[in-house]
C-alpha cells in the first residue's frame, strides 16, 4: 500500500471525528463511497467557560473539575482552566480609556488555577475575594469526554449573600435566560466569556410580558480574546419588569453566557441558560421545601404557546389548583407564581402542549425559593434536555446533595456513579428505577473513605428519558442557602460514520 493511501485514509478519519461525516474517494476510480453506518466515539476536545465569581470580599471560591473515568482509551491528555483577562462592560464599549489597567489585566491572564491529571477523581481549586477571574479551560485525550466543571461560591453576608453554584459552560452563539429581571430589587448581570484569540461581538434582547425591551446599547458588545464581561441588564433599557427573558446571540466569535442574580430578600445565584426551544419542557428538581417557586416561559417564534402544567411527584403526576395551564404570546414573557407547589415533596415541572394544541417552541426557567423572612434562599432550574448517555454534577460534599431523577415517559433504569474523593476514597455505583411520570428524590451514594469533594455521573441504562439534577445545600446561620444544577447529555461522545471502502484498489 502506498504512503500517499495512508495519509488518504487518515485524513479521512480525522475529518470525521471533527465533522461527523466522512466520505472516501478510491483513488483511480472516480467514485465515492459515502458512510453507510454511524458510530460514536469519544470527542478529543472539550472547552469550558467559568464566569467571574466575585461579589464581595466575603465570597469563597471552589472549583471542582472532573472527567468520568472510561470515556476515551486514547492518549493522556490535559485538562486546565487558566484565568482570563477581566473586563468591564465599558471597556467592551470602547468608553474606558484605562491602559494601564487593561494591561495588567492582560499580563496577569492565562494564569492555571485547577488542572485536572486523571479520569475518574476531581481536582479542585479554590479562590476568594472579590477580584477572582472568569476562567477559560481546554481538555484533550483522555480528559475531553465528559469533562465538567463546577464553580461554587458561598457569601455569607451583605447584598451578594448566598450560595452561588453553575456548572461551566461551552461556548456557544446562541443562550436564552427566562427569569432574569429588571425590578428594582434585582441586580441581574449578563457575564460573557470568550474562549478564543479573536474578539468576539454578541448582541443581548430583553423581552418583557409587553415584548421587546428596545435598546440600543446592547447591540455590538465587544468581548476581547479570551476575556470576560459582565453587563448589568438594568443599564440596557429603562423598563421595569418582574419577569424578563434575556437572549444573547453573536455576530462573530462564540462565548459562554450566564446570569447573575442578586435580590435584596432573597440572594443570589446563577441563572443557566434554558434549553433550546421546544414544545415539550422538563424543569427538574424543585426542593421539597421550597416556599416560592415561579414559572417563567418565553415563546421566541411567531406563534402563541398554549401549555399545560404539571408536577411529576414522588407517586405521579399533578395540576397545580388554579394553575394548570400557562399561555404564553409570541414574544411575550409570561410568568406564573405556583407559590409551594411541592408542599413537602420534591418534585419536576413538565411543560407540554394544551389538548389539541400544537407544540410551540418555548423556553422556560423556575425561580425558587427556600425559607421565609430574612432567611430566605434563592436558586433557579432552567429547563433541561435528558441525561442521555451521561451526565455530571462535579461537586458534591459527604452531607447537604440531593439528586432528583424525572422520567416525564417511561419507566427508566439509571446507574449513578459516586467517583473517589479529591482527596480519597473510593467509588461507589448505584442503581435507580424511576417510575414512569414520577420524580425519584434521593441522597445519592457517598465515595467509601471520602475525603475532599466527589462527582456525580447518572448513566441511563433502560426505558425512556431521564432528566435530572443536583441540588447542594450548605446551611449558613439559619439561612437554607442551596443551589440547584441541572444534568443534560454531556456530550462526551460524537456520531462518525464509518466509511465502506475496498481497499484493494489502493494496492500497487
Amino acid at each position: 500500500m502506498k504512503s500517499t493511501s495512508l495519509s488518504l485514509i487518515a485524513g479521512t478519519v480525522a475529518l470525521a471525528a471533527v465533522t461527523g461525516f466522512a466520505a472516501l474517494t478510491a483513488p483511480g476510480d472516480g467514485g465515492t463511497t459515502e458512510a453507510k453506518a454511524a458510530t460514536r466515539l469519544p470527542v478529543e476536545r472539550s472547552s469550558l467557560l467559568c464566569p467571574a465569581p466575585g461579589l464581595s470580599d466575603l465570597a469563597e471560591t471552589t472549583y471542582t473539575s472532573f472527567t468520568p473515568a472510561g470515556g476515551s482509551g486514547g492518549e493522556a491528555g490535559t485538562a486546565e482552566l487558566k484565568e482570563s483577562t477581566s473586563t468591564t462592560a465599558d471597556d467592551a464599549t470602547g468608553k474606558d480609556g484605562n491602559k494601564e489597567k487593561k494591561d495588567k489585566a492582560k499580563a496577569d491572564s492565562g494564569k492555571p488555577v485547577v488542572s485536572l491529571k486523571e479520569p475518574g477523581k476531581p481536582a479542585t481549586a479554590d479562590e476568594s475575594g472579590a477580584d477572582a477571574p472568569a476562567l477559560v479551560g481546554t481538555a484533550t485525550g483522555r480528559l475531553a469526554p465528559g469533562w465538567t466543571t463546577q464553580q461554587t461560591t458561598t457569601v455569607e453576608a451583605g447584598g451578594a449573600r448566598g450560595l452561588l453554584g453553575v456548572s461551566c459552560t461551552g461556548p456557544d452563539t446562541d443562550f436564552w435566560f427566562p427569569a432574569a429581571s429588571t425590578a428594582k430589587s434585582r441586580e441581574d448581570y449578563v457575564h460573557l466569556t470568550n474562549p478564543d484569540d479573536t474578539a468576539a461581538v454578541a448582541d443581548i434582547e430583553l423581552y418583557g410580558p409587553d415584548g421587546t425591551l428596545k435598546s440600543d446599547v446592547g447591540e455590538g458588545i465587544t468581548v476581547p480574546a479570551r476575556s470576560s464581561v459582565p453587563v448589568l441588564i438594568s443599564t440596557l433599557t429603562s423598563a421595569v419588569a418582574e419577569d424578563v427573558t434575556v437572549h444573547v446571540t453573536t455576530r462573530t466569535g462564540r462565548v459562554g453566557a450566564v446570569v447573575r442574580t442578586a435580590d435584596e430578600e432573597t440572594g443570589s445565584d446563577w441563572l443557566a441558560a434554558s434549553t433550546d426551544p421546544t414544545g415539550t419542557l422538563v424543569l427538574p428538581g424543585i426542593p421539597a421545601d421550597a416556599t416560592s417557586v415561579r414559572l417563567v416561559a418565553f415563546a421566541p417564534g411567531d406563534d402563541d404557546a398554549d401549555l399545560k402544567v404539571k408536577l411529576l411527584g414522588k407517586t405521579g403526576a399533578i395540576s397545580p389548583a388554579g394553575r394548570e395551564d400557562l399561555y404564553v404570546k409570541s414574544r411575550m414573557t409570561a410568568g406564573i407564581d405556583l407559590k409551594d407547589i411541592t408542599r413537602g415533596e420534591a418534585g419536576s415541572l413538565l411543560l407540554t402542549p394544551a389538548q389539541g394544541g400544537k407544540g410551540t417552541p418555548v423556553v422556560a426557567a423556575l425561580r425558587v425559593v427556600r425559607g421565609k423572612g430574612d432567611a430566605q434562599e434563592v436558586g433557579y432550574i432552567p429547563a433541561t434536555g435528558p441525561v442521555g448517555a451521561q451526565a455530571t454534577a462535579a461537586d458534591n460534599r459527604a452531607e447537604g446533595s440531593t439528586l432528583s431523577l424525572t422520567a416525564p415517559g417511561a419507566t427508566a433504569t439509571v446507574k449513578v456513579t459516586a467517583s473517589a474523593g479529591s482527596e480519597g476514597g473510593e467509588q461507589t455505583v448505584k442503581t435507580y428505577t424511576v417510575k414512569g411520570g414520577t420524580t425519584l428524590a434521593v441522597t445519592p451514594p457517598v465515595p467509601s473513605g471520602l475525603k475532599g469533594g466527589y462527582a456525580l455521573t447518572v448513566e441511563t441504562q433502560s426505558g425512556g428519558p431521564v432528566h435530572a439534577a443536583r441540588t447542594l445545600a450548605l446551611p449558613q446561620d439559619g439561612i437554607q442557602m442551596f443551589t440547584v444544577q441541572t444534568l443534560p447529555d454531556d456530550g462526551g461522545t460524537v456520531e462518525v460514520p464509518a466509511a465502506e471502502q475496498d481497499l484493494s484498489v489502493l494496492d500497487d
